[in-house]
């Protein structure tokens, strides 16, 4: 799985960096969400999950991922 972050849409709510601060945080300069872990590992899975669901603005981008309710992009 990839995890990418459209910073066009992150509005800085941070509810990805709750549900998953081993793989997102905060810019504290832009106050966007970014990536800290692009490739995270099947123990990561749930977390990433839910970090997709909890963005109201859907900017969290979850490739490869085979989860309902989740913005995909596979290929």
């Amino acid at each position: 799985m990839r995890v990418s972050i459209d910073v066009g849409k992150c509005t800085g709510y941070a509810n990805c960096v709750v549900a998953a601060p081993e793989v997102l945080d905060v810019d504290e300069v832009t106050g966007k969400a970014f990536v800290v872990l692009e490739n995270p590992g099947p123990e990561y899975e749930s977390a990433v999950e839910e970090a997709a669901r909890s963005c109201p603005v859907e900017a969290v981008i979850v490739d490869g991922a085979g989860a309902d309710g989740l913005v995909q992009r596979d290929g």
